[in-house]
């Protein structure tokens, strides 16, 4: 077999894909990690699939399912890897894929009963694991708003574990046009606060609506705007010592009382 050492010229430009201006320009993104690839095989966004040749026969499986697809698979050396792999213990396995970017009227249109909305969530490993639990949740698609991470950066895929391929994620960059549309389309909005005049306890009739979760900036929260406009806003009762829990837990939560409420 061919292997590609970390000189090759398509190594070079693979690993250029973890620059979000370069990945924007070429339309494509590169993720790790099998669980990853084979979620972007299974969606049909996998371009090409790249594996360390001394790992081919533990991953044969996702070589074999590449292969069916008519996916390139192509080898790699162990530097090449090194170059490629922004984890800590390199998985030694990665696809290039196609950009994720659904369209909010699109996912408006098909009348969602429930969406996760992140509004200038910084932080990639936050937005992985809201993408993550919205996915287990039944959410019909995550929205990011204002200035969020870019959803295909490498620490948000691997934390989503492979789930940004399971479910529309939109990109929104003016926060007033995206909830004037998630409204207009007959979606409550929830806001997450602490001081919400609405427990999470009590919120079982508002949850079996069709229903959006806006959750804050990691550091500052959801701005007095979001929180103004909102339709209701909703406190997570706290009954231990701490003073609050973060994003990515608020998620969790908030979308599993609204998966419990709307199966009933």
């Amino acid at each position: 077999m061919d292997v590609l050492s970390e000189r090759s010229s398509r190594v070079v430009s693979y690993a250029k894909l973890h620059r979000s201006s370069v990945r924007r320009n070429e339309g494509r993104f590169l993720v790790e990690g099998a669980n990853s690839v084979t979620a972007a095989l299974d969606s049909g966004r996998a371009v090409v699939v790249l594996v360390r040749a001394d790992d081919a026969e533990r991953h044969q499986d996702v070589v074999a399912e590449a292969a069916s697809r008519g996916v390139d698979v192509l080898y790699l050396s162990d530097k090449a890897v090194t170059k490629l792999s922004e984890a800590t213990t390199p998985p030694g396995i990665f696809a290039v894929c196609d950009l994720l970017d659904a369209d909010l009227v699109e996912v408006l249109a098909a009348k969602p009963r429930l969406l996760a909305v992140a509004v200038e969530a910084r932080e990639p490993g936050n937005v992985g694991t809201i993408i993550r639990c919205a996915d287990a949740m039944g959410a019909d698609a995550v929205v990011l708003l204002g200035d969020s991470v870019d959803p295909h950066n490498g620490k948000c895929v691997r934390s989503s574990a492979g789930s940004v391929f399971h479910l529309p994620i939109v990109r929104e960059r003016s926060i007033t046009d995206g909830l004037n549309r998630i409204r207009a389309a007959g979606i409550t909005t929830l806001a997450t606060a602490a001081d919400g005049e609405l427990s999470l306890d009590d919120a079982g009739e508002v949850l079996a609506r069709p229903t959006a979760w806006l959750l804050g900036n990691e550091a500052h929260g959801l701005s007095d705007e979001v929180l103004i406009a909102a339709d209701h806003r909703v406190s997570i009762p706290i009954r231990g010592r701490a003073e609050s829990i973060n994003i990515a837990a608020a998620a969790a939560i908030c979308l599993y009382e609204s998966a419990r409420a709307q199966v009933r």
